[in-house]
């Protein structure tokens, strides 16, 4: 099994995107994950069965405001996801793209909530308002 969780959630307005973010953006978070997905089913092959799984976000399906950049490259990795699926199903090999609607607990993420919001909001959250990375795992 492979969890692939390419990451690239930035802010960025329209009229401040540069070509340069932009593809650093989506190459963080679709082109990686691509490359991964295919040599993650290179192995499987060998062995004839294997999981793949690409995590996504709420991104992967609508863009939002001033994430234009983002949305582009998670909407790709779903379709990724989708034709490897498609591909790879048959020869017993399960690829999914889910989902995560929410933060997950690192400390990258807590140092940009810490960053954009302050000190004081990191440690007012609730234990549970970001999700558990060991809970993810034990859910693929």
């Amino acid at each position: 099994m492979v969890i692939i969780n390419p990451a690239a959630n930035v802010n960025f307005p329209i009229l401040e995107t540069t070509e340069r973010v932009f593809f650093k953006v989506w190459e963080m978070a679709c082109k990686a994950g691509f490359l991964s997905g295919r040599e993650a089913a290179r192995i499987m092959l060998k062995h004839g069965r294997g999981s793949i799984f690409f995590t996504g976000a709420t991104a992967s399906l609508r863009g939002g405001s001033g994430y234009a950049a983002f949305a582009s490259a998670k909407a790709g990795l779903r379709m990724v996801a989708q034709a490897m699926a498609r591909e790879l199903g048959p020869k017993n090999i399960h690829v999914a793209h889910l989902v995560i609607d929410a933060g997950v607990d690192t400390s990258f993420v807590r140092e940009r909530i810490k960053a954009a919001r302050g000190e004081d909001v990191l440690a007012a959250m609730p234990e549970d308002a970001l999700m558990n990375p060991a809970s993810i795992a034990n859910t693929f």
